[in-house]
């Protein structure tokens, strides 16, 4: 009889699948609190209109904004708010604030 602890084949081939789709996830989840915040000066930012805050929006500039609109709330935020701060799609590399808001917004399903 096989000792059950014992790790053959199959079952080490299944352990290196899991860790090879589990660690980049690994890794993403823990370099995302150590990205950087977007500057509402950044060109990407500028050129949609980003603001930090919603409620400091040009409404003349971006008539189809409304105050209940955020990032937080938006399709194209990626993964879970670190703090006040999440990842977007539309910045990649950089964090925006769940209460920003920027023309490219678009409501989640």
């Amino acid at each position: 009889m096989r000792d059950p602890n014992t790790l053959n084949r199959r079952g080490f081939v299944k352990l290196g699948v899991a860790f090879a789709v589990t660690a980049p996830l690994a890794g993403q989840a823990a370099l995302a609190s150590d990205l950087p915040h977007l500057s509402e000066d950044d060109p990407t930012a500028k050129a949609l209109g980003y603001k930090h805050d919603t409620a400091t929006v040009d409404q003349a500039k971006f008539p189809n904004h409304k105050p209940e609109q955020n990032c937080a709330n938006c399709k194209l935020v990626q993964g879970e708010a670190s703090g006040d701060w999440i990842r977007c799609q539309l910045f990649p590399g950089k964090m925006v604030n769940t209460n920003g808001w920027c023309a490219g917004w678009v409501k989640q399903a």
